[in-house]
């Protein structure tokens, strides 16, 4: 055995290279590789190099996770993937595999990933001669008529070798005899089976019984044999042997026939007559299996079926009919039993490889699956079609023998669809056809390929001023279609500068839930909208992100009362407005103005008279803060007048300022100054104003002197001038209060007020009355000058000596005015406004 072994494996290498050679080319050509190796070989022995007739490299094998997938129900081989070579795992008995198939094989794939590679390797199973030839009886009993003729034939029953092949029954070898000889025979399936022939005629009384041997042969090496008696018993003369009708019988039976269905009949007939021309019939040389499917009346030769047949196993079934007559001579014929397929076996698929989730952004073409797709059935009933539902993006690409890949027609959008449930339908070409079906379900993973998106395009929120510090204003919210980490948004402030400073300065955000806060108090006074950019951002890789304008509007509040601009009001000031006697109803005395930094109606003002001297004297416009006199002034009516006007706007809560406004109702100054030196007035002045007084009066008579002559000169001139001065008239020079601007641009408008010019018969004698703001003056005109006006100011102390001293320079100006202009007019109609310094 070992010798024959050896010789099998030196045949085995002498072809390795060209074997090797197939292989490279199977591999390049369709993904195929193919080895060759004996039976029996022990558990880890080597079957070949799987990475080097791949052209793979061991990493590629460990990285790919390289895996045998198989159909049998025993894996004989195994993987070693560290070392890339194919070794036997389990014992392989070819007769067990394949029984009398040759060549026998059996085919695996070998699959990898990332990327998908699928190669098949198929493994062909060398026979050794580990069988000897069997007969199925220990004995074969032959009951012979003397009378037989020579060249009768006597079929004896065939040995049986699980080899296959040379090693498989090659002969037989029938013991050493005179009277019979031996014929041996080939079946088209490649059966062996002998015949004894009579050579000699037969005599029972010299020789009534025989016994020889049959030994069958096998070609391995060495040779085996098995070995059975033929017991032969000399009958007296039957001169007649059965003759079938027909050498051949042919019949066909279907698949999925039932039990019971008749096949055909075989039929011989003996010319003897008697007992010697009854015939019966049986099976000759019938496998056990066959025996349990075929049954055969041995009266009338009927054959039905009494099992089941397979296609897929035996395509048909040749039977050995034997007819025997009771003078024990036989014929024998032969049985072709034909399966007709049927459409009997429904597709089996297989799933491979399956590679879930895919990411969307896979790119058409993209391998999803393997599908191995089976149909035991043959021709038409065994071709499939493999197909899957065409509205969806993947169709199915053939690859290798019933080998599918289900690959992507198109691009993923997993935020429209996140999953595929896929059916996949094998259908063969039966009639009718069958079909199988198995889903896949497959999923779509994300990609970062949205952008957030506000809700909105633009965010306006309103926040009242005087807020608290940390105050949440409103909230932002963004969308991300994405899934996951992809759809994670985290909101931030675009830096940008807000009147000069960061926008951080004023507001934060909230990273995670887009709260805006306010970081400080707003004033509306100083800053009325914050125009913002805040940028939505996901957690993807790389991130996506949107930006979106908010604008939050200040809201002012009622938080600033009235400013009163007219009349100032200060400390230790007092103001007089005088009111002639002769003044008619509607008399404008004065004009009161205030402004509000507030905005809208919180800047609305209004004016009310809230205490006064006499109420029935004087009103206030509502709107415009005007002093008018309601009634004709009387000599009844007191000169100093003193009215409280309370200025109130119109917020929620309203917010007020008053003012205090003194009027004069006099015609001359020393009415006026009679009255109002009672006046307190609360601040004290320096001491040293006593001798600046004095040191004025002393300079002004010294200029009194000098300029006497300068004067008398002129006087001449101007009497000379007299008459045209007389006819001509002087302008009227308005005075007009200070301009106040606004604040901000908000709060009440800018005015210009005009105040009261009076006049007298003369024009060149009018009385001219002007309001000052913040000071004690008095004011002289000059009519003689030509268009112009002479103003005087001196600022009057308010207290003790100081204010004698300074009414006492006063009206010695005055005198001394007089006299020049030769006019004693002016002294009298003089009106002094007093302030404070």
């Amino acid at each position: 055995s070992v010798k024959i072994y050896r010789w099998r494996q030196s045949r085995v290498l002498s072809v390795w290279p060209f074997l090797l050679f197939l292989c490279c080319l199977a591999h390049t050509v369709s993904g195929q590789i193919r080895y060759t190796i004996p039976e029996e070989l022990k558990k880890g022995s080597l079957i070949g190099n799987v990475a080097q007739d791949l052209g793979l490299d061991v990493q590629r094998l460990r990285s790919g996770r390289a895996r045998i997938v198989t159909r049998q129900s025993v894996q004989y081989t195994e993987l070693k993937t560290d070392k890339g070579i194919l070794v036997v795992n389990e014992r392989i008995d070819r007769e067990q595999l394949c029984g009398d198939v040759t060549p026998c094989s059996f085919s695996f794939e070998v699959i990898l990933e990332n990327p998908m590679e699928l190669h098949r390797v198929t493994v062909e199973i060398l026979d050794i001669n580990d069988n000897a030839p069997v007969f199925r009886k220990d004995e074969i009993k032959f009951e012979i008529s003397e009378s037989a003729t020579l060249g009768s034939r006597f079929l004896l029953p065939s040995a049986e070798d699980a080899d296959v092949g040379s090693n498989g029954l090659q002969k037989y070898i029938l013991t050493t005899n005179d009277i019979f000889g031996l014929k041996q025979h080939s079946s088209p399936d490649g059966r062996k089976y002998a015949e004894m022939i009579l050579q000699k005629p037969l005599d029972r009384e010299s020789e009534p019984r025989m016994s020889l041997k049959l030994i069958a042969v096998d070609g391995g090496t060495p040779h085996r044999s098995g070995t059975v008696n033929i017991d032969i018993t000399v009958l007296d003369a039957n001169d007649n042997p059965p003759i079938f009708n027909q050498t051949l019988y042919r019949a066909t039976v279907s698949e999925n026939a039932l039990k019971s269905t008749y096949i055909t009949t075989v039929n011989a007939s003996d010319a003897d007559s008697g007992s010697n021309g009854l015939v019966t019939y049986r099976f000759s040389n019938m496998r056990e299996q066959l025996a349990e499917v075929f049954d055969l009346d041995e009266i009338t030769g009927v054959i039905t079926l009494t099992g089941q047949v397979d296609y897929e196993k035996d395509k048909k079934h040749e039977i050995m009919i034997e007819a025997t007559d009771q003078g024990g001579l036989t014929d024998s014929s032969k049985v072709l039993i034909e399966i007709v397929d049927v459409n009997d076996n429904a597709p089996v698929i297989n799933v491979m490889s399956f590679s879930s989730p895919v990411p969307e952004d896979s790119a058409p073409g993209t391998t999803v699956a393997i599908i191995n797709v089976i149909d035991a059935d043959s021709e038409q009933n065994g071709q499939i079609m493999c197909s899957t539902d065409s509205s969806l993006p993947f169709k199915i690409k053939s690859t290798l023998t019933n080998y599918y890949a289900l690959v992507t027609d198109s691009a993923f959008d997993r935020e429209v669809v996140p999953e595929y449930n896929i059916t996949v339908r094998a259908t063969d070409s039966g009639s009718p056809p069958l079909s199988s079906t198995t889903i896949l379900r497959l999923r779509i993973s994300d990609v970062n390929d949205n952008a957030p998106v506000f809700e909105k395009s633009s965010y306006v929120s309103h926040l009242p001023e005087n807020n608290s510090p940390g105050i949440s204003i409103f909230s932002v919210k963004a969308r991300d279609h994405d899934w996951n980490q992809n759809a994670r948004i985290s909101y931030f402030l675009e830096e940008t500068q807000i009147n000069g400073s960061p926008t951080s300065s004023y507001v934060s955000i909230n990273s995670e839930t887009g709260a805006i806060h306010a970081v400080r108090s707003f004033d509306y006074e100083q800053i009325k909208q914050l125009q913002l950019v805040v940028k939505a951002q996901d957690g993807g890789s790389p991130p996506l992100s949107s930006n979106v304008s908010v604008k939050i509007m200040i809201q002012d509040q009622n938080d600033n009362p009235p400013q009163v601009l007219y009349p100032v009001q200060t400390g230790g000031s007092l103001v007089a407005e005088m009111v002639p006697r002769s003044a008619d109803v509607g008399y404008l005395v004065t004009k009161v103005v205030a402004v509000d930094v507030d905005s809208g109606q919180n800047a609305w003002l209004s004016y009310k008279l809230q205490k006064a001297t006499d109420r029935a004297l004087f009103e206030v416009g509502l709107q415009n803060g005007e002093i008018r006199t309601i009634r004709q002034v009387t000599d009844k009516d007191a000169v100093k007048q003193r009215l409280t006007v309370i200025v109130e706007d119109n917020g929620q809560p309203s917010r007020s300022a008053t003012v205090i406004v003194n009027v004069a109702v006099a015609d001359s100054f020393p009415e006026v100054l009679s009255e109002f030196t009672d006046f307190p007035h609360d601040k004290e002045y320096n001491d040293n104003l006593t001798f600046y007084l004095v040191l004025a009066l002393a300079v002004v008579s010294f200029l009194f002197i000098t300029c006497l002559v300068v004067i008398i000169s002129v006087k001449i001139y101007r009497w000379r001038q007299s008459r045209v001065l007389y006819h001509s008239s002087l302008p009227v020079i308005p005075y007009y209060p200070p301009r106040y601007s606004d604040t901000l641009g908000t709060g009440t408008l800018p005015h210009v007020y005009n105040y009261e010019v009076c006049r007298t018969t003369d024009s060149r004698r009018s009385d001219c009355k002007f309001g000052g703001a913040g000071s004690q003056n008095v004011l002289i005109m000059d009519p003689s000058s030509t268009g112009t006006m002479q103003r005087i100011i001196i600022n009057m102390p308010s207290t003790g000596n100081q204010k004698w001293h300074f009414y006492c320079l006063s009206f010695y100006m005055c005198v001394l005015y007089d006299a020049f202009t030769s006019s004693c007019s002016y002294c009298s109609s003089l009106t002094f406004i007093f302030t404070a310094f």
